[in-house]
């Protein structure tokens, strides 16, 4: 699924009040560590859908790079980054929170 840019604009709507759930930090790049991370913001978006993730780490390529990665590893879509904070969104397969706009 692919957002369009409706839905991305209500998505950076909802998420704008959001505290982060997930924070990474810059010694998170062993693929074990990574799986954990995965684990736990996959933990994150079956409870509340769209999330927001700090990540702490070097430049913004290992920050776009890493975003990507989570992405991938927990079927999300990429909404947002602005600076250190991404914004992640997944529908529940039962019963979704989010009602999102027709394309």
């Amino acid at each position: 699924m692919s957002l369009t840019e409706r839905q991305k604009k209500h998505l950076r709507g909802l998420a704008h009040p959001l505290h982060p759930v997930v924070m990474v930090g810059g010694k998170s790049e062993t693929p074990e560590k990574l799986q954990a991370i995965c684990k736990e913001l996959d933990n994150a978006l079956q409870a509340h859908e769209l999330v927001k993730v700090s990540v702490r780490v070097g430049d913004r390529e290992a920050r776009d790079q890493l975003f990507a990665e989570l992405v991938k590893g927990t079927s999300s879509e990429f909404v947002q980054r602005i600076g250190n904070m991404g914004v992640l969104y997944r529908a529940r397969k039962d019963k979704p929170k989010i009602i999102l706009p027709d394309a």
